[in-house]
Parts: structure tokens; sequence; C-alpha cells
């Protein structure tokens, strides 16, 4: 592994760090946030109660500039829609692929349209996509209802199409992968997902392969992709007409790179599993409550399916390292939070008072 690179700060953003694998010229303008450098974060609790020989890792992209891991591929996408002459872009979205949308598409001075599914858009989601001034529409139907809309205004139209069926959204999500290499001095054994529209799975695959074929890293790990269990096409094998799960970044019936997915998985002798809703909101709560990490719900469904699998005898008795993508920050879903939490208790501005009540005397 001596060929990995050696990173310089301040981080420079994505297609700065990793313009030698990227597909971009100096007619390619950088239009960046500084996303990309997200942490990756070795488990203290959840990992070390699975078995004594899982090390896992958690790739935490909620913090890049708008929260989540969309950031990678929107750098890419919006630079070379700028490059080609591009004055709007559009995306269907469940929440963050709007707010990376939005977020880019102002910094690099152009309009923004984003299609939401009718009530189906977490409230830190919405607001973030309306502040960056997106055009927001909200469709009477779900998020492949949007996308179907998408896919042809923009194929007959002179707007660019920013969703993951863009080819250079997949090139800027590879970089994570990357980085998870850099951060471990290789590869892990195995890197676990939250699975929706199927984008980042098939992009971290790419990535992983590039580094290995590039001689950079000689392995490769094993994907495992997490569905909800009311949202699960890609373990069904058939899409899924209506998509219910509290997850809702994954709430999507008809993934847009399907057969991307299944090569990843195919290829890394990998898996596709469905989790409960109460399964992905346990875990949920004790990535915060144990490992300090606030995450939307959906992100949580990666390291549920690894807890799961480990108790199903599916990673055996060796010693292995587990990455988990932990895709958005939790304040994209604030009320789930809330709901979740005990309320406040309200008190007199007393001292006696509070240590009363913090056991404290």
């Amino acid at each position: 592994m001596a060929n990995l690179p050696t990173r310089k700060w301040p981080w420079r953003g994505v297609i700065e760090e990793y313009r030698q694998f990227l597909p971009v010229s100096d007619a390619t303008p950088v239009v960046t946030l500084l996303e990309g450098g997200t942490p990756l974060v070795e488990s203290k609790v959840l990992g070390p109660s699975l078995s004594g020989k899982i090390k896992m890792y958690f790739k935490y992209e909620g913090l890049n500039p708008t929260g989540s891991f969309k950031d990678r591929g929107m750098v890419m996408a919006i630079a070379k829609a700028k490059e080609d002459g591009a004055t709007m872009t559009m995306c269907a979205s469940t929440g963050n692929t709007a707010a990376a949308a939005a977020a880019y598409s102002s910094a690099a001075g152009m309009a923004s349209v984003v299609l939401i599914p009718a009530g189906y858009v977490a409230l830190g989601k919405l607001s973030q996509a309306l502040a960056y001034g997106a055009r927001t529409l909200s469709v009477e139907g779900n998020f492949d209802d949007c996308l179907r809309c998408v896919r042809e205004i923009c194929e007959n139209y002179p707007v660019a199409l920013v969703n993951s069926l863009n080819p250079y959204r997949m090139e800027g999500q590879k970089t994570a992968a990357f980085e998870v290499c850099e951060a471990l001095g290789g590869p892990p054994d195995f890197h676990a997902l939250p699975v929706g529209n199927a984008g980042n799975i098939s992009a971290y695959w790419l990535g992983y392969k590039e580094y290995r074929d590039r001689g950079i890293t000689d392995s490769l790990p094993v994907m495992l992709g997490i569905q909800a269990a009311g949202a699960a096409p890609l373990v069904h094998g058939k899409p899924v007409d209506h998509p219910e799960t509290v997850a809702t970044a994954i709430r999507i019936g008809n993934p847009a790179r399907w057969n991307d997915a299944v090569k990843a998985a195919s290829e890394s002798g990998g898996i596709f599993r469905a989790l409960t809703d109460e399964e992905i909101l346990a875990t949920y709560a004790d990535l915060a409550r144990y490992e300090g990490l606030f995450v939307e719900p959906a992100s949580a469904a990666g390291v549920a399916g690894v807890r799961k699998l480990a108790h199903e005898g599916y990673f055996g008795d060796r010693a292995v390292t587990v990455a988990c993508t932990l895709t958005g920050h939790g304040l994209k879903d604030p009320d789930r939070a809330i709901s979740m939490a005990p309320q406040p208790e309200t008190v007199r501005a007393d001292v006696a008072q509070l240590l009363d009540i913090l056991g404290l005397r």
C-alpha cells in the first residue's frame, strides 16, 4: 500500500484533491464548497459489541457542506454542466440531492429546479433547497414519478440533469472510496451502505476498483447494500410501486443505478439485505447515544445491516474491517429526532431544585 497519497491540508475540495482521477481539464470551472475530506471514525461501542474480531468504521458524510454525500458528485455534475454552457439544472429528489443541486448551482451562478414527491421530504432538506434559491416543485407522486418528468424535460430542453444518472455524479462520489483507502492504509474487508437510488454503492465500487486497477491498492472490499423493507427492489429483484419507509432518503422503488448496483454486489461477492424501519431507527438512536454521531434515519441502514449480519454469523470468526457510510447529517430530519427523544423538562431557575432533579445532593 506504499502508493497511497499523502494528503496536505488545508483541504481544497474534491476536484482539486483528485484532479488526476477525474474527467476534468483546465477548461473545467472549479465550483467548490470544499466538499470531501470527511472523517472516518472508528466505532467505540457498536462495533466492539458485535464481536472482538469486527473493527467498524463510520465514513461520516454528514459533514459535507450541505450535510450529505451528495455534494461529492454534485460538484462534478455542476462543474461539467457549467463547462458545457448550461444555465439551468434540474433534479428529482427525496431531499439530499435537491439541497446539493441548489447549493452548487447557486455557487456556479446557475438556476436550479428541483422536483420533490409531495409530503415525502424531511423539513431540514426542504428548507435547504428553498434557502439556496431553487425553484422547488412538489409533485403529486413518488420519487420515480419525479425522475421520469425530469428525464423527459432534460432530454428535450436545454436543462442539465444532475441526478445520479449523470455520469459525472459517479465520478465525484467515487472519491469517498479513495478517502477510505487513504485513512485505513487500504480498502476495508467489507463496505456497507444504505441503498435507495443506488448511485452511492455504484460509485464506491467504481472508486475502489480504480485505486486497485492503478496499482494504488491491491484488494477490493465486499459491498453490502442495505435497503428498507418497504423499499427494497434490489432485494426482491423487482421494482416496488409504492415504496414506504421512515428512511425517506432511500424511499425509492425503482433505482436509477439498478444495474450498476447489482454489478457492484455481484463482482465484489456482496449482497443486498432489507431491514425493518424498527431496526433502522434503533441503530439511528444508538449511533447518536453511543457513538456521538447524529445522522438522518437512512444513514443508519448500513450500520443496522452490519449488526444484523454479524448476529447471523455472516462475517464468520475471522478478524475483519468493516466501513459503513453515514450518508447524511441528523439535522436533515430534525422532526424524527425530536419525536423519538424525551422532551425537555421545565424547571425553575433554582439551584436547589436542579440539584434535587439531578441527584447531586
